[in-house]
Formats: C-alpha cells, structure tokens, sequence
C-alpha cells in the first residue's frame, strides 16, 4: 500500500506553477491545444506534477483532435480514481491520481481499441520522463 502524499494549500502553491496549481488542486482546466503534451510523440512514461506516481505511458498516447493528451489506458489503474462530476452542467467521469488526490481530467468511452476509453489529461498535470537511451550502440 502507497502512502498518501497531503501537504496544505500553501505547500502546494510554493511548488506547483499558478496554471498547474490551479488544475491539479482546484479542479481547473487548461485550454485545448496550449499545453505542451497535446502533440507531444517521445517516447517515456507520464507522471503526476504533483507526487511523481506514474500515470500514463507514451505507447497509449493517441491523437484524440480534442487538444488535450489522450491515452486509451493508464500505466497501473491501481494509480488513478475516478469520481463523478456534475460540474458544468454536464455529467463526465473526473480522473484524479490515487496518490495525491490531484485532478488529471477526464475519461470518456469514445477512445480507440483496445479499450475503448479516452483519458484526456491537462498537460499541467504531467511531467514527463523521457526513456534512456541506449548510448551504447
């Protein structure tokens, strides 16, 4: 079992950007095709900004049109939850990080085989690892 990572608004603040603050502990939203994962097609693995937990893996990253990174399956489900909002008018599944209860985005069920499921994550809410090269050929 992962321990849960909690600090106060005030920590919070000091480490994040005021965009990332603002989506990952305030539930915001970045506008579509501003955040610098949208188009992004390196190999690596996509964590948490907030605790580093590995969320998302480039191989399931997939252009969705919408603007914001797309991926049709998480790393480990076991890292993510997803909680119903009814923000906006709207009735859309909330995806937030296990470890540190920090807001992602969404999933919806209109993404590619072989689930069938569209993660639209806010680029703020990632930081990305690239995968070593191998230097050695």
């Amino acid at each position: 079992m992962v321990k849960k990572v909690v600090k106060t608004e005030a920590q919070w603040r000091e480490e994040l950007t005021p965009t990332s603050f603002e989506v990952t502990r305030k539930k915001g939203t970045e506008r579509a095709f501003t955040g610098q994962y949208w188009d992004h097609h390196v190999p690596g693995i996509y964590r948490c900004i907030c605790c580093g937990t590995a969320l998302f893996a480039s191989d399931t990253k997939f252009d969705s049109g919408c603007g914001w990174p797309s991926y049709f399956a998480p790393l480990n489900p076991e890292n993510i939850e997803e909680h119903v909002d009814r923000s906006y008018g709207m009735i859309r599944t909330e995806v937030t990080c296990k470890i540190c209860d920090s807001h992602l985005g969404h999933v919806f069920e209109d993404g590619p085989e072989p689930t069938g499921l569209r993660y639209c994550i806010n680029s703020v809410s990632l930081a990305f690892e690239p995968f070593a090269s191998d230097s050695s050929a």
